[in-house]
This record gives C-alpha cells, structure tokens and sequence, in this order.
C-alpha cells in the first residue's frame, strides 16, 4: 500500500507565496511522473503540473511563470511553490504519483486566496 499526504496549505493573500509539500510513504519501488492537481468549488478537477522521474515538467498556462514544481526522488516528496498567488488559486490541492506502476492520490490540501 501507497500514501501520499499532503502539506502546506493554508490562507494567504493576494500576491503571496505557499510551498506545498507531499510525501509518498509505504512499500515503494518504482516512481515515475507525479503531479499536482486543483479543484475549486463547483469546477472539475484540474492539472497543476506534473514533473518526471527526470525532472521534465509541464504547467497548465494559468500557473507558468508563477508555480514550480519539483522532487526530491531520494525523499519521495514532491514540492508546489507558488508565487504570485491569486485568489483564482483557491482550491483543494491534489498530489499525484505513479508509484509501483499504479496511480495514487493524496487526499488534498486547501488553498485560500484572499485578502
């Protein structure tokens, strides 16, 4: 069994920054991409972006220039900095992995943007 938990959310005004955090734990072996996804009341879920086991990463056009996406493959974490944060950022924040050839999800975390 896989678990992803997610951390560093939280309220924030226009303009700041948060770093989100999540943490895979369990009996790993293999992982590949992993990604961050949101979801805003009322709206389908969302990709964020997502990184490879090599570090390509690809961002939805809303968050180029402002989020960066990261991991550190020796800790089985993966890292969301966002900047510049707006309050069209608030939602549940979802992490992803491919971990042991099976798709996971953390159980999300909350981002508020507002002032």
């Amino acid at each position: 069994q896989v678990q992803l938990v997610e951390s560093g959310g939280g309220l924030v005004q226009p303009g700041g920054s948060l770093r989100l955090s999540c943490a895979a734990s369990g009996s790993i072996f293999s992982v590949n991409s992993m990604g961050w996804y949101r979801q805003a009341p009322g709206k389908e879920r969302e990709l964020v972006a997502t990184i490879t086991s090599f570090g390509s990463t690809n961002y939805a056009d809303s968050v180029k220039g402002r989020f960066t996406i990261s991991r550190d493959n020796a800790k089985n974490t993966l890292y969301l900095q966002m900047n510049s944060l707006r309050p069209e950022d608030t939602a549940v924040y979802y992490c992803n992995g491919n971990i042991n050839y099976s798709r996971w999800w953390g159980q999300g975390t909350q981002v508020t943007v507002s002032s």
